[in-house]
C-alpha cells in the first residue's frame, strides 16, 4: 500500500511545496515503513516531546523555548484533529510552514 503524501499534505496546505514533502519523506525513511511510526499520536506526551526534540530542535533549527515550540505542535494537532490517522509526512509539513521553515526543506 503506497500513500500519496503530496495529496494528504494538500488537504491541509493547498499550495504545498512537492520538494519540501519529498524532503521529509526522504528524512523519515525507512520509519515510513512501519505503519505505526508513520502516524503522529498527539496524545502521546513522549512522541509529542521527541518531535520538538527531533524534528523542530534538531531538523529545523528551531530556537524558541519548550513551551513555545509546544504551542506550534499543539496548534497543528488541533488543525489536524479530525484525522484519526495523523500522516507523519503531513504533520512535519504543518510544522515547518508553521514555522516559516518550508523552504529549508526542499
Amino acid at each position: 500500500m503506497s500513500i500519496d503524501y503530496s495529496a494528504d499534505v494538500k488537504r491541509y496546505a493547498a499550495a504545498a511545496d512537492e520538494n519540501a514533502v519529498a524532503g521529509i519523506v526522504k528524512h523519515l525513511g525507512i520509519a515510513l515503513k512501519s505503519a505505526d511510526a508513520s502516524l503522529v499520536s498527539c496524545s502521546s506526551k513522549d512522541e509529542l516531546e521527541r518531535i520538538r526534540e527531533s524534528w523542530l530542535k534538531k531538523k529545523l533549527q528551531l530556537t524558541q523555548d519548550d513551551a513555545e515550540l509546544d504551542k506550534g505542535i499543539k496548534a497543528v494537532c488541533e488543525k489536524m484533529k479530525a484525522d484519526h490517522s495523523k500522516q507523519r509526512v503531513t504533520f512535519y509539513y504543518l510544522l515547518a510552514d508553521h514555522y516559516g521553515k518550508v523552504s529549508a526543506l526542499a
